[in-house]
């Protein structure tokens, strides 16, 4: 007797019912039929770390002032909106999604040296080297399309007795801190600073307040010191004394206890806050001072602008910048901002341009397709997965770098080289003890 297998299909399952649909496909997934997969995945991942930088183009737009950039801050509670300011004293409130402004904020006559967001929103302050703060009202971009840009007076106005250098807002509550001489607390209710904190150091230069615990700030001076206080004691914390100083810092929003500093070293430094004995992580890259830096609201990574016309952007725990953008006619970048949903990028320069990147170069815009979604959610487990074999890892970490900056790379390569071996043969031929 004869053994017959039948193949049994019901034609309802092969027959499509609209013309867009997929035929249905039988796979066996039997790996010693498919002896060849990985060599196939391995080829997948090459070509899609190719296609990565092929469509590797960051640069959205430019949103023009009349004088450089100094200080950029982006709203809380809005994503398409972005305050800049100028060294003119001109501020400008900007709706990104049309490139277009919504408001001049006139009233400062001196360079903007910091704009900070009050946690509803809707108010904002600035600081200037014409020793006064502004309390301003920040309105929302309008639906309807077209010019909609007005001049706008300030709500407030505080006098300081010396040139401000930077400013910070509370997170929750209705008060701010200014740098400058010395550090002063504010109220928005208030014409007159509500505390003032002190400790050695010449100019403060930046201010930024702890994101979950209420009462905890961070300044930098040029003394090269960076500052811990406590709004509940009238005395400074803790304060660690840097090699070099330090032009920014900023908190990550995630882990609340670590922060980064920018600085003149060219390099990033990230501490927590309850060891300030060593840094956590060293981020380098850079061929000049590190003027800014913003952490992405996921806190994962943090973007950073440079006097050598760059702007990087790092993880939060690496030791080398993940992109680097740059375009022929920027300057130096004294600004650099994260937007809220950690898509885009915001710098400002000293070419009177307001710059808007994509945090990833390659990403598509727009509303992808879920086809689109898996095949690019595919592709970068495939990169991930061949990562360390040495032709994808050359492509996926080569950037084309502007001939000033590879060069000044080069140059600091063989100094840190020299260095190193000098070091070496000091220890190796030294007496012993």
């Amino acid at each position: 007797m004869v053994k017959v297998k039948v193949i049994n299909r019901q034609e309802e399952d092969y027959t499509k019912e609209r013309s867009q649909d997929l035929n249905k496909v039988h796979r066996n997934y039997d790996p010693n039929l498919h002896q060849l997969e990985r060599a196939h995945e391995y080829n997948r991942a090459l070509n899609a770390a190719k296609l990565d930088r092929v469509f590797a183009k960051p640069f959205i737009a430019a949103l023009p002032h009349d004088d450089g950039i100094t200080a950029l801050a982006r709203n809380p509670r809005s994503l398409n909106s972005i305050v800049s300011g100028a060294a003119d004293g001109d501020i400008r409130i900007w709706d990104v999604a049309l490139k277009r402004t919504l408001r001049r904020l006139v009233g400062h006559t001196g360079a903007v040296r910091g704009i900070a967001f009050a946690p509803d929103g809707e108010t904002a302050v600035s600081c200037s080297t014409d020793c006064t703060v502004k309390l301003w009202k920040v309105p929302y971009a309008p639906f309807e399309s077209g010019e909609v840009q007005q001049d706008a007076e300030p709500v407030f106005e505080f006098q300081g007795k010396n040139a401000f250098r930077g400013i910070d807002h509370h997170w929750c509550r209705n008060t701010f801190a200014t740098a400058g001489s010395v550090v002063d607390i504010w109220d928005h209710t208030r014409s007159e600073p509500i505390n003032t904190f002190t400790w050695g150091s010449d100019t403060i230069t930046s201010a930024r307040f702890n994101p979950a615990e209420p009462d905890v700030f961070a300044t930098t001076g040029s003394d090269r010191g960076l500052v811990l206080y406590d709004l509940r004691i009238s005395t400074p914390v803790r304060k660690l004394i840097m090699q070099t100083r330090s032009n920014a810092l900023a908190w990550n929003p995630m882990e609340a206890f670590n922060f980064t500093l920018a600085n003149e070293d060219s390099c990033l430094y990230t501490f927590d806050m309850r060891k300030l004995k060593s840094a956590l992580c060293v981020h380098k890259d850079f061929v000049s001072a590190v003027m800014d830096v913003d952490y992405s609201p996921t806190g994962r990574e943090f973007v950073a602008g440079g006097y050598d016309r760059s702007v990087r952007i790092f993880s939060h725990t690496g030791g080398h910048s993940r992109e680097v953008y740059t375009t022929k006619r920027m300057q130096r970048v004294f600004a650099v901002r994260f937007s809220g949903d950690a898509t885009y990028v915001f710098s400002g320069s000293d070419d009177m341009n307001v710059r808007v990147w994509k945090a990833e170069a390659s990403e598509q815009l727009g509303v992808p397709l879920p086809r689109e979604r898996q095949k690019q959610a595919y592709n970068k487990a495939l990169v991930e997965r061949f990562k360390h074999m040495p032709e994808v890892k050359r492509i996926v970490r080569h950037r084309h770098l502007p001939t000033a900056i590879y060069k000044a790379q080069k140059t600091r390569r063989i100094m840190q080289d020299s260095e190193k071996r000098k070091l070496k043969n000091r220890v190796e031929h030294s007496a012993p003890g």
